[in-house]
């Protein structure tokens, strides 16, 4: 009995999401592709957007050493320093640490940790992905009225706090 394969599915060989990334110090939004990589077991960032953008960088007690997967030395070198952020995906946020280093062609990889703890729904026909499972840890379900309230609040407390300080100054 000869077994026919189907032509029509065209599974695909990459996923990307598109991410807002938020400067914890600053709140400034970046909007990025991040990767979704099971071959990588952390969360990245290239040196390149951290410079870019103007990350904060916290410098690691002790360098990590980024081996490829041959087990040889990664030509970028080692991994020293880490950029902690808030990850925004279709109403998913969450602060992350991601540790900084040479990425060719990427400027973000979402690895193994993230992937596992999070227990995606990936279509990998259409690249939809659906965060239906997330640790408690997540501020998950957070729709766009959701998270446009919360941006409102944070500028008119802000916009108090400079109202504050100007009659403080007189």
């Amino acid at each position: 009995m000869e077994r026919k394969v189907r032509h029509t599915l065209k599974p695909l060989r990459e996923i990307w999401l598109n991410i807002e990334l938020e400067k914890i110090d600053t709140h400034e939004g970046v909007s990025v592709k991040a990767l979704l990589d099971s071959g990588a077991m952390g969360l990245f960032m290239s040196k390149r957007l951290a410079e870019r953008e103007g990350f904060k960088l916290e410098k690691l007690e002790r360098l990590l050493r980024v081996r490829n997967m041959d087990g040889s030395n990664n030509s970028g070198g080692a991994i020293t320093h880490e950029a902690e952020a808030n990850v925004y995906y279709k109403g998913h946020v969450e602060r992350v640490r991601l540790d900084v280093c040479e990425l060719e062609k990427v400027d973000i990889i979402l690895g193994m940790l993230w992937l596992a703890a999070h227990n995606l729904e990936i279509n990998w026909e259409t690249g939809e992905v659906k965060m239906i499972r997330c640790p408690p840890i997540c501020g998950k379900y957070m729709g766009k009225k959701d998270i446009a309230k919360k941006e409102i609040v944070k500028r008119k407390k802000a916009r108090k706090a400079d109202i504050d300080d100007e009659k403080d100054l007189r």
